[in-house]
């Protein structure tokens, strides 16, 4: 049996910046839940960040890059340089996700740690673009198949292919 590590706002934790849950609600994640296959992480928690806490977006590095191994920085909207906090919560989530033997990780899109398919522009302008949060990134280089809220059927489809 697979485990997948879970942002733990899709799991229905208050967590987000603003304090609020991004709750996914799918009948095959509750059975996961009872199976105990879901192991819940915010990596912007176990970095020791708050809830509530400013919003943080990745703006592009030097060479116009997005992620940070590219010289990305990770910015709060108040000019605070979090990047390690973020880099932090990245390597928790992964030994979280080691340790749990996951291969699979279903993440909260647009966020500049889970986001998987988008994350915000850096310019907060309500703009999102085509690119990975720091924990999404590490995760799929270190062989973790990641998937983001929307794509939960395709979570879903793998995970029956992997297990027959």
């Amino acid at each position: 049996m697979h485990k997948i590590l879970i942002s733990a706002c899709l799991a229905g934790f208050n967590v987000r910046y603003d304090g609020a849950a991004k709750t996914l609600l799918h009948d095959t994640l509750a059975v996961w839940r009872t199976e105990g296959r879901l192991i819940i992480c915010c990596p912007e928690l176990a970095a020791g960040f708050s809830t509530p806490r400013p919003p943080a977006e990745i703006s592009a590095g030097p060479s116009g890059g997005i992620h940070v191994q590219q010289g990305a920085t990770v910015m709060e909207s108040t000019g605070t340089d979090v990047t390690d906090l973020y880099i932090l919560g990245a390597h928790l989530a992964l030994r979280t996700a080691q340790l749990h033997h996951c291969r699979y990780a279903l993440l909260a899109d647009g966020s500049p740690s889970c986001g998987s398919e988008t994350v915000y522009s850096g310019k907060f302008n309500g703009k999102t673009i085509a690119g990975s949060g720091v924990t999404a990134q590490l995760l799929r280089e270190q062989g973790i198949r990641v998937f983001s809220h929307r794509q939960l059927d395709q979570l879903i489809a793998s995970l029956r292919q992997d297990e027959t």
